[in-house]
């Protein structure tokens, strides 16, 4: 258990004078708590002598002064410590954000993204009742108990002992119940991340799931996900509904030989009522820690069960990472080279990319095309380093892409990608995405206009200040293609990379968007990855691809003169269009 929340002391140590100052405080508050009914039993041992109602007032103020004092120290110590886990529990989750953004796709294609968010709604507050509430109780359960037997041994050891004695069953009982509860709480969350993904890809898929009628067959699997969610809680309900009762049962016959051998005591004139009202008190203030130190042990477990969930996404590593000594490239131009590259995705056997080597000046425009996986994407993906090639290398300005830090690499690249992705944000907070300063309304709107999207945003009854929903549901696909390019070219990069980014809009709209286009592409290094060729007609080189392997390139007019792959591609294009047309005119 402590081994799994080692990884947590560099949090604490943050914070480690407010700490110091929280745990003095509980030895303070519990100094004058526990002052009182040794105060108690003075009193009551002076009305037996005779006192006077002045000097019983004192005893009255003088138990509440040290009350109120106690008070006042244990709402400081727990300003302090639980304010204390709960900045903890802040930073240990702005690390697990920042951890996961800079974990490479490979990871996203292992683990499902519910089980993520489980660690961060789930996994992470229970990280921090370890941290606060359960370290502070630690601390205050093993004060009361010294300053507590202490007392009582002082007042009579021998009734001490016996009183204690069914107490000496408490750790053993403890640590069976902590070890059930740890298994039993596991398995709960294990299955908590189960439910989290499958509502969330629900909720994502939402559209999906109407559109096949399959509301009741997911609405019943999601039922079953809870009723095991249910039974695996009630399972952890009735092993905790024990432990209670079992502490409860040894700390009550502590008090059953408290009231039958020290009752006898007062009898027989050993000690006095006021040793065995203060005997009784002191016990009782005992009996609590005993319950607390449970409720303590349930919390460590189950705090050192999700911090380990916690830790098996923290100890992933990158598997795209800066190299050691990584470089900056000085004055970047944009000149791409790929030699001899072969890819294969992780996990996978089979090679997408097999000895790709092609050259792409800088300010030169090179179009990628080729049929529904033939690779093309998968060549694009190895620029901005998304993934990395299983041989060969790839240059950039003749610098191999490895040695390059990694976030000056991808600042120098503007990509659209394939399937666009729009934030729950304003429709100009998505266009200025990639801006630091959150971007000047001017650009964003000569983008716009250039991604054909300016008239459509004047439209909308807010314009550029338009909510959109989760991922853009608002929009139609060829809005969000468009919204997505124009977000793109607000960075101004040295190279602009289009995977197949105007597949949803119409051939009319992408014409326009290509003129408007000509100027950017000049000022750029530029690759436009499309299966239509009347997009790529004016590049300065083309290449086509079929199964991974380039298999042509050239021109538009030479690759035409060659009646190879891609002038057959043209040709299926031109009459899958010829096509279309007739059959919108009949």
């Amino acid at each position: 258990m402590l081994k799994q929340l080692a990884p947590l002391v560099p949090y604490a140590r943050r914070y480690r004078r407010r700490i110091a100052a929280g745990l003095s405080l509980v030895v303070v508050a519990n100094l004058f708590s526990l002052t009182w009914p040794y105060l108690l039993k003075l009193a009551i041992d002076a009305l037996e002598r005779g006192i006077t109602p002045a000097g019983l007032a004192a005893y009255a103020g003088a138990i509440v002064g040290f009350s109120l004092l106690g008070g006042a120290g244990r709402y400081l110590m727990r300003q302090l410590i639980n304010g204390m886990s709960r900045r903890v529990e802040n930073d240990l989750r702005d690390d697990y954000f920042a951890h996961l953004l800079r974990l490479a796709p490979d990871f996203y294609g292992r683990v499902p993204t519910g089980e993520l968010m489980s660690r961060a709604t789930n996994d992470i507050p229970a990280v921090r009742m370890v941290i606060g509430p359960a370290i502070m109780y630690l601390v205050n359960t093993t004060v009361i108990s010294i300053i507590a037997l202490t007392m009582l041994m002082l007042i009579d050891p021998r009734l001490t002992i016996l009183a204690v004695l069914p107490l000496a069953c408490v750790p053993p009982v403890t640590i069976y119940f902590g070890r059930e509860i740890h298994q039993r709480f596991e398995a709960i969350q294990a299955q908590f991340g189960r439910i989290s993904t499958m509502a969330q890809e629900n909720l994502a898929g939402a559209r999906i799931v109407r559109a096949y009628v399959q509301e009741d067959a997911q609405a019943g699997q999601f039922a079953q996900l809870n009723r095991d969610y249910m039974r695996r809680n009630l399972r952890l309900a009735r092993v905790w509904g024990l432990f209670f009762p079992a502490l409860m049962l040894l700390t009550g016959l502590g008090a059953v030989i408290v009231l039958w051998v020290g009752g006898r005591d007062v009898i027989l004139g050993r000690i006095t009522i006021g040793d065995f009202v203060a005997f009784a008190f002191y016990l009782l203030q005992l009996t609590w820690p005993m319950i607390a130190l449970g409720w303590v042990i349930n919390l460590f477990e189950r705090g050192s069960a999700s911090m380990g969930r916690i830790q098996e996404i923290m100890s992933e590593q990158p598997s795209i990472r800066d190299a050691e000594r990584p470089v900056e490239i000085e004055a970047p131009q944009g000149g791409i080279e790929f030699r001899n590259v072969s890819f294969r995705y992780p996990g996978t056997e089979r090679h997408v990319l097999r000895d790709v080597s092609f050259t792409i000046e800088p300010g030169r425009t090179v179009a990628i095309v080729g049929r529904t996986g033939s690779g093309k994407s998968s060549v694009v993906r190895l620029i901005p380093r998304l993934y990395d090639p299983s041989e060969g290398e790839i240059l950039l300005d003749g610098v191999q892409i490895r040695e390059i830090r990694l976030e000056q690499l991808r600042r120098l690249i503007a990509m659209v990608p394939q399937e666009p992705f729009l934030f729950s944000e304003t429709l100009g907070a998505n266009i200025a995405f990639g801006l630091q300063d959150g971007g000047e309304r001017e650009r964003i709107e000569e983008v716009a206009a250039i991604a054909q999207l300016a008239d459509t945003i004047r439209d909308f009854p807010k314009g550029y200040d338009t909510q959109l929903g989760e991922r853009g549901i608002n929009l139609s696909g060829g809005q969000k293609q468009r919204a997505t390019l124009a977000r793109a070219l607000t960075r101004d990069a040295p190279v602009l990379i289009l995977d197949d980014a105007l597949s949803s809009v119409d051939t009319h709209t992408e014409a326009a968007i290509l003129d408007g286009l000509r100027d950017v592409l000049r000022r750029h290094t530029s690759i436009i990855v499309s299966h239509r060729v009347t997009a790529v007609k004016d590049a300065d080189l083309i290449l086509v691809v079929e199964e991974g392997e380039i298999v042509e390139r050239g021109t538009h007019s030479q690759l035409l003169e060659a009646e190879g792959v891609y002038a057959r591609l043209l040709r299926r294009q031109l009459l899958e269009e010829s096509l279309e047309v007739d059959a919108g005119a009949a």
